[in-house]
């Protein structure tokens, strides 16, 4: 490497000279060990460029492809399945708030009619949907009303929700399939999700009085006493907090 002088500047000495000279002398081994390491590196990536590039491509289309597919598969697919929901959710409504011919309203909403989809059309031609989501919940209760309790457990497992009371609502229903097929330790589980998915005046006194009474039936009646008494504290002003000193004392009885 060159050396010069600055104006001003004392010429340097022997010494200074060989140290220059010796670092400069290391700095360029640093030099050439990155130049060989940097043509390695060239080397390397000029063999593999198809194989990189191939990775590349892929990545590139798997990004493409997602957000092509939401944009042009799923959210069409969204649209239709909200559409197609419409139609089976009005005889769902009118079947829960009929007193007579409940079954038949209940039968049009899951299989449809008219040329249109009921609740299970949409499940199976609408899978992953947000709409076909729904149409689970919606089949499960529609079964529970109609007494098929093994059809209402297996649609509304499928469902799954973010709003807590529709999900503390599933939950419930899980719960009464299960205690009326006479199974009041999978019941008790599932009232137990319910009245733990929210904290809410509408369904959480429901499911604790449910949970509480099939935990008598099942002579856990210290958890039993729990649920009662926390209706007595909590909700006081629920449906459920009417009969509930009864309970009480049937559990403190008992316990």
């Amino acid at each position: 490497m060159a050396t010069y002088k600055k104006r001003g500047h004392k010429p340097k000495g022997k010494v200074e000279v060989e140290e220059f000279d010796q670092h400069g002398s290391t700095t360029a081994e640093v030099f050439s060990t990155l130049d060989e390491g940097a043509s390695k590196t060239e080397e390397w990536v000029s063999k593999n460029q198809n194989y990189i590039l191939g990775i590349i491509g892929v990545v590139a289309i798997g990004v493409l492809g997602y957000l092509g597919y939401a944009q042009f598969i799923q959210k069409p697919k969204e649209a239709s399945a909200a559409n197609e929901l419409y139609y089976p959710q009005q005889y769902f409504d009118q079947a829960i708030a009929s007193t007579t011919e409940k079954d038949s309203l209940f039968t049009l909403a899951l299989n449809g009619g008219e040329g249109k989809y009921g609740f299970l059309d949409i499940i199976d031609e609408y899978k992953g949907t947000k709409a076909a989501n729904l149409a689970n919940y919606a089949a499960g209760m529609a079964y529970l009303n109609m007494q098929n309790y093994q059809e209402a457990i297996n649609h509304l497992e499928q469902f799954s929700s973010d709003d807590a009371i529709l999900g503390a609502i599933a939950k419930g229903g899980l719960g009464d399939a299960f205690m009326q097929l006479n199974q009041p330790t999978e019941a008790l589980e599932y009232y137990e999700a319910a009245f733990k998915e929210n904290t809410n005046d509408y369904t959480t006194p429901k499911f604790l009085y449910k949970a509480g009474v099939t935990a008598l039936e099942l002579d856990e009646n210290a958890k039993a006493l729990s649920y009662f008494q926390r209706i007595k504290d909590e909700f006081s002003a629920s449906e459920e907090a009417n009969s509930i000193d009864a309970f009480i004392g049937r559990a403190q009885k008992t316990n």
